[in-house]
């Protein structure tokens, strides 16, 4: 079984939203982006919403690389943060595919 067949049974991305930061002073090296990854995970998995869940991941490229600022999971109907973290192969499926969505932007 491949990596991102694992990963569909976990966590499946459904859609997402990109906004690339403004830095108006310039002080800030490289670009960074908000960007908000929806995706669904099965019902007998503890971070189940029927609503569904996004992943708000603040990404940035420059000079050392790509790379993952820091991350929230939301639920979708009550905007909540939830106290959960993604474990390394979710988080690199995260990764990957914002690194695609930032390549398609260029």
């Amino acid at each position: 079984m491949t990596c991102r067949e694992r990963m569909e049974k976990f966590l499946e991305i459904v859609g997402h939203t990109i906004e690339k930061l403004n830095d108006p002073f310039g002080i800030l090296s490289g670009d960074r982006y908000e960007i908000f990854v929806h995706i669904t995970v099965p019902e007998e998995d503890e971070l189940f919403s029927k609503s569904g869940l996004k992943v708000k991941v603040l990404f940035i490229s420059d000079e050392d690389g790509e790379r993952i600022l820091h991350y929230h999971i939301i639920e979708n109907e009550t905007e909540k943060v939830l106290d959960f973290a993604l474990d390394e192969e979710e988080e690199a499926e995260i990764f990957n595919y914002c690194k695609e969505l930032i390549a398609k932007q260029s």
